[in-house]
């Protein structure tokens, strides 16, 4: 029988110094030799791996510790993509602005992405796992396409090579695979069509469990500033809840801590478990146990508790170091303060 309200996080944890720039989404790499560019990654994963143990966590991930981006460090391995000649594009619907690569021809798989750091995180814990990946929309709008005319070919040609590497990672041992969109809370009418379509076409042939991540990203300053314009309510998760309770995913990871998501939204997943985000990624305020447990009793108005598992609103690799091992722990012990008040 599966641990009541198991443990977990969304997916980033923040680089440590000697291995990245810190505080950053896109931190430069400290060593530039391969081979000790390799061993930090390792460490570093190592590291995270234990912490989340520590913390009580039930579900252990890597924490993207070799991953540069949580996009761009799939797309390295992806034939097809020009990365040397960058180009301004909006982000998020124009959120913001960053440089990004060009899809220059049909893309191809040039080698698995995350073999190595699966297989790390596989051989160094006893507990569940969890591996993300980016989300074929997200991908999408993370990327200036030249070749394929319409955003929904070009997902689809990113979503087989994502099943590529999922069916990889599910041969590498790993007990969840979780595909991250954060894209979908801002398409919200293409993603109930083919944005859910394009993430069931990477799950194909899976066997092990599938998520998705649905969030309102990084607390970074242009997120912060987005939300301030979504209102009293956030209701964008009304619009492709319903899809994807008509999906095979089998997990749906959402924002509930500090947001303004209406928590009867929950009820449009009947059937899904649910990832409730239980940790502010937007904020440096360690959560007590007890405002995560009482988040999950909302929760519980709309949800078997059987369904429910906790985690952060998002990935914490922008974060201070410090802060983050805080919050994986009152993330362990908001856990086992839940499973008491509801065993």
């Amino acid at each position: 029988m599966r641990t009541l309200f198991p443990a977990t996080i969304a997916g980033s944890l923040p680089k440590p110094p000697w291995l990245a720039e810190t505080h950053k989404l896109w931190p430069q790499w400290r060593a530039s030799d391969p081979d000790e560019q390799a061993a930090a990654k390792a460490d570093a994963t190592l590291l995270w791996i234990k912490e989340q143990e520590d913390a009580g966590l039930t579900v252990i991930g890597d924490g993207e510790q070799s991953r540069q981006h949580f996009v761009h460090g799939f797309l390295e391995n992806v034939d097809g993509i020009d990365r040397e000649h960058k180009v301004s594009m909006g982000i998020r619907d124009n959120r913001y602005q960053a440089m990004v690569p060009q899809v220059i021809a049909p893309l191809r798989l040039m080698q698995r992405a995350h073999q190595t750091e699966a297989r790390i995180l596989r051989a160094h814990t006893q507990r569940q796992t969890k591996f993300t990946l980016p989300g074929p929309m997200t991908i999408v709008d993370t990327v200036a396409d030249q070749v394929y005319g319409d955003r929904a070919s070009l997902a689809m040609a990113f979503a087989d090579l994502l099943n590529v590497e999922a069916r990889g990672l599910q041969a590498d041992g790993i007990d969840v695979i979780q595909f991250d969109e954060p894209a979908f809370n801002v398409y919200t009418a293409d993603a109930a069509t083919w944005g859910i379509e394009a993430l069931e076409r990477a799950c194909d042939g899976l066997t092990i469990t599938t998520a998705v991540h649905i969030c309102y990203g990084y607390g970074i300053k242009a997120n912060d500033d987005w939300k301030t314009t979504l209102g009293g309510e956030w209701r964008q998760y009304e619009q492709v809840f319903p899809a994807l309770a008509s999906s095979s995913i089998d997990q749906v990871s959402f924002e509930r801590f500090n947001s303004h998501v209406p928590p009867e939204i929950i009820a449009l997943l009947p059937g899904k478990d649910l990832m409730v985000g239980v940790i502010d990624v937007a904020s440096d305020q360690v959560e007590t146990p007890e405002q995560i447990a009482d988040t999950i009793d909302e929760v519980l108005a709309f949800a078997d508790k059987e369904r429910v598992l906790l985690s952060t609103n998002c990935g914490l690799a922008p974060m201070d170091r410090n802060i983050a091992s805080q919050k994986l722990k009152a993330l362990g012990a908001g856990a086992e303060l839940a499973r008491s008040r509801h065993s």
